[in-house]
């Protein structure tokens, strides 16, 4: 097809689980974004529980923003880890900066002040997407012979 390049999956050496992390949290974003950007309230009320009685519409806004900017990350996700998986490192690398600076955001630089389930995911997650990204990085056994 198109506009599609090729797949470059023979051309990873890390570890499966890293691109097998990266497809979960794909499928993970895609929810988490398509309740941010599609529910009523987006999450901010029913899940973060955030007092939405003043500036609702600005704060569902801005639910809705980072819902869509959860479902493109989603996306791009699914494609490295199904068709581009020389660029899991690269990904994970990201991931893992996002999640580092988005602690830190919520629990010091601007302090998240409702116990949110993302305030807490942020920290919680923090070893799986360094130990991801080191899985990535280092050769699978038996990848050199692949070579």
């Amino acid at each position: 097809m198109k506009g599609i390049p090729p797949s470059t999956n023979a051309a990873y050496r890390g570890s499966p689980l890293a691109w097998q992390f990266l497809l979960l949290l794909g499928v993970l974003n895609l929810g988490r974004g398509g309740i941010h950007l599609f529910a009523d309230d987006g999450g901010a009320g029913r899940i973060a529980g955030i007092d939405l009685a003043q500036n609702r519409e600005v704060i569902v806004m801005l639910f809705a923003v980072m819902g869509l900017d959860q479902i493109v990350w989603g996306l791009v996700d699914l494609a490295v880890a199904l068709r581009q998986r020389s660029l899991v490192p690269v990904v994970l690398a990201i991931s893992l900066a996002k999640q580092v600076i988005s602690a830190a955001i919520m629990w010091l630089y601007k302090p998240l002040p409702v116990p949110a389930p993302g305030k807490y995911g942020a920290v919680l997650t923090l070893p799986l997407f360094a130990l991801a990204f080191l899985l990535a990085l280092r050769e699978a056994p038996g990848s050199r012979a692949a070579r």
